[in-house]
């Protein structure tokens, strides 16, 4: 697929993950994408099987889908996509875009990663697709210097070919490997969380 700027065509954003929680980073960056590019909508999109996660029990299904869609509830540009925890074993993005390339073809694909991940992008299944059918877009970290960012977009550029653009948003270091060890260490993770993933995660007692 070639990607082009056309406004005919549907931009749609994509935030793939485990969300094991969802946090307010996650919304925040996704809510910036759509104001900074233009986006039609952001798809919320869980992994089943995330290929880098084997070394730990990830939460089911069920419990990491419930609260991605109690953390959009209310956003029209937030749609929850089960594409990826419908697929049959080891969850890839290259695939993830193949998928939608082909049942969407008039629409640009946005791939919504952290800086973390821009670094890493290169090793995953099959980088080259992943640049040949979607725009990135990077949410930058303060702690990030600047120079090695822009280093990594033109080696990365260069050598697959692809597209590679910042978000400007505020630096807000939450993770969800973070607000699981604070729930598991008894520490507060209200406001880390909406607050109807919060309810949830009491509920279901999650990462105690």
């Amino acid at each position: 697929m070639e990607l082009s700027d056309k406004s005919t065509r549907k931009k749609v954003g994509i935030m793939g993950g485990t969300f094991d929680p969802i946090h307010v980073a996650h919304l925040i960056l996704a809510q910036q994408a759509c104001v900074q590019f233009d986006l039609d909508e952001v798809l919320f999109m869980p992994s089943s099987q995330p290929p880098h996660k084997d070394n730990r029990q990830v939460s089911s299904v069920e419990h990491r889908q419930a609260m991605v869609e109690l953390a959009i509830d209310g956003n029209d540009k937030f749609v929850y996509s089960d594409l990826e925890i419908r697929r049959i074993g080891t969850t890839y993005t290259s695939d993830t875009l193949k998928e939608l390339c082909v049942s969407h073809p008039d629409t640009i694909f946005y791939f919504i990663m952290g800086a973390d991940s821009l670094f890493a992008v290169g090793s995953w299944h099959k980088p080259e697709e992943i640049f040949r059918k979607a725009i990135l877009l990077v949410g930058n970290r303060m702690d990030m210097p600047e120079d090695k960012l822009e280093r990594r977009i033109r080696y990365l550029e260069g050598h697959f070919g692809g597209r590679i653009y910042l978000i400007d948003m505020p630096d807000i270091a939450i993770s969800s490997h973070e607000v699981r060890n604070r729930r598991a260490s008894g520490l507060p993770i209200r406001y880390y969380v909406p607050e109807s993933v919060y309810q949830y995660i009491m509920e279901k007692q999650l990462y105690k």
